[in-house]
């Protein structure tokens, strides 16, 4: 899935709301303080956080370490999405709370396609200087 937006296309001010955002949410992953086993057993990172021009919603991108049970950590992200919310409410002290839409963060694999494909021989000798 391909995110549409580009970081340019946003205000400053949402990029600061989606930093924060990001960051309170790391935050609250590190140190376990969502009552779920399996966030608790996991190593999650936040990498990137979209908000919408209102600040009313949030896509927040995750990767599980390694990308282990990328599916299982993600439906628990989903299931705790309140206790999330809320916290997020709280930290920011907006006027609004943003509802939070956890997705998979699939740019490290499309960074594997590609460094696969520049690997190929074909595209390898396309590459190489002719004088060398």
């Amino acid at each position: 899935m391909a995110r549409h937006s580009k970081p340019e296309d946003q205000s400053v001010r949402l990029l600061k709301v989606g930093e924060r955002v990001r960051h309170i949410l790391s935050e609250l992953l590190a140190r376990g303080e969502a009552h779920d086993n399996t966030l608790r057993a996991s190593n999650i990172s936040v990498t990137e956080v979209r908000m919408s021009p209102d600040l009313r919603n949030a896509k927040v991108y995750v990767k599980p370490l390694l990308g282990e049970d990328e599916d299982v950590v993600i439906k628990a992200l989903r299931t705790n999405t309140a206790f999330f919310q809320r916290e997020v409410a709280q930290r920011l002290g907006l006027k609004f709370a943003p509802k939070l839409q956890f997705r998979p963060d699939e740019s490290f694999d499309e960074a594997g396609r590609i460094e696969q494909l520049l690997d190929d021989p074909k595209v390898r000798q396309d590459l190489e200087d002719p004088e060398d």
